[in-house]
């Protein structure tokens, strides 16, 4: 028997496991066993907590379809409030190791239960050899894909795992996974990559919606947000604070 938890953040749902007083394997099997929604528990993927020498915990993060990614926004605040609540730390700053490095969480705790996590996600990379992607101009502001009918100009940021962010027209009716599956697996991406469909609506407000690598369209996407936001802004179309509005809610980074 293992013990689980399910849990979201703005609708980005994974299934979490305390992998330090249990034994996990096959996590990437597991992964596709759970996430499942009509034969397992159903969810964006399955994010396990794990011992860290270096950092208060470690996270391990596997999307849907098995392969483990290196981070995850919504995931870790997640993480943040299941080792408070359940009793593995009394910390209000955590520390937790993922594959984009050491992430510093804050937590606001009320009557004794986070209420909110704050993430400190780093500055964004840049350089097309750490995303990754094949290019050559720093940032990457005008790559441009074609998928089926249409062409794609992408600005690539990495916020510890890739994204490929888009502008689009009419994104509530936009035919998001017709072209991010294909878009996802392009070969200018080498590890494969996350894909934000963006319209901007004015300097402050920018509606995003998201295929995550590995797991196909999703509520929401922390990383996703962030890249976002840092696209937007060095193109000149935002200002540096905005508002995000996601399938799920508004945002604002």
């Amino acid at each position: 028997m293992i013990k689980f938890t399910k849990m979201h953040g703005l609708g980005n749902d994974y299934v979490y496991m305390d992998a330090i007083h249990q034994t996990i394997e096959n996590e990437s099997s597991l992964a596709q066993f759970v996430s499942n929604r009509h034969f397992g528990i159903g969810s964006d993927g399955l994010i396990l907590i794990c011992q860290s020498d270096v950092a208060d915990f470690k996270m391990r993060m596997f999307n849907a379809d098995g392969s483990e990614a290196e981070m995850c926004g919504n995931g870790i605040r997640c993480v943040g409030k299941f080792v408070y609540d359940k009793g593995l730390t009394n910390k209000t700053t955590v520390t937790i190791e993922t594959l984009a490095g050491i992430k510093i969480l804050a937590l606001n705790v009320e009557n004794e239960k986070v209420e909110t996590v704050k993430v400190d996600m780093g500055e964004p990379i840049f350089a097309p050899e750490k995303i990754p992607v094949m290019a050559i101009e720093e940032p990457v502001k005008n790559l441009k894909v074609k998928a089926l009918d249409k062409e794609f100009k992408f600005t690539c940021v990495s916020v510890g795992n890739p994204h490929a962010i888009a502008m689009v027209e009419d994104i509530e009716n936009f035919e998001v996974e017709t072209y991010g599956k294909i878009l996802e697996i392009a070969s200018v991406f080498p590890s494969k990559t996350n894909v934000e469909f963006v319209e901007i609506q004015d300097e402050e407000h920018i509606k995003m919606r998201v295929w995550e690598r590995g797991s196909g369209e999703t509520l929401a996407c922390g990383t996703g947000a962030c890249a976002t936001a840092v696209a937007c802004n060095i193109n000149g179309l935002t200002k540096r604070h905005v508002w995000i509005k996601l399938l799920r809610r508004d945002i604002r980074n």
